[in-house]
């Protein structure tokens, strides 16, 4: 068993000083921490990997391809494989837990 604690992932995140922390990686699947703050600007670009987003706090909207929505603590996006997607209108610190199947490369 491996387990996890968002306090301890966030504050690791924030001392490497980057957007994204992975935590896990197995064969079938990696996960990780993804973190904007208000109003940031998303650079994500497609990925080759199906991605499930768990939003644990925070505020935006999300476009996946043609559609938008509203997101916040809860919500889960699912984006396939390939699919130009991003967060914007970040109005509160957005944490976001990422799933990639495959892991992501």
């Amino acid at each position: 068993m491996k387990a996890f604690r968002l306090d301890e992932l966030e504050a690791e995140r924030a001392a490497n000083e980057g957007a994204y922390l992975q935590f896990l990686r197995e064969q079938n699947m990696s996960v990780g921490l993804y973190a904007l703050d208000a109003g940031d600007q998303d650079p994500q670009k497609p990925h080759n990997q199906d991605e499930v987003y768990f939003v644990v706090s925070g505020r935006a909207a999300i476009t996946v391809g043609l559609e938008t929505t509203q997101v916040a603590r809860g919500s889960v996006i699912y984006v396939p494989a390939g699919v130009a997607h991003k967060f914007h209108h970040i109005t509160e610190d957005l944490r976001v837990l990422v799933v990639f199947s495959p892991p992501e490369s």
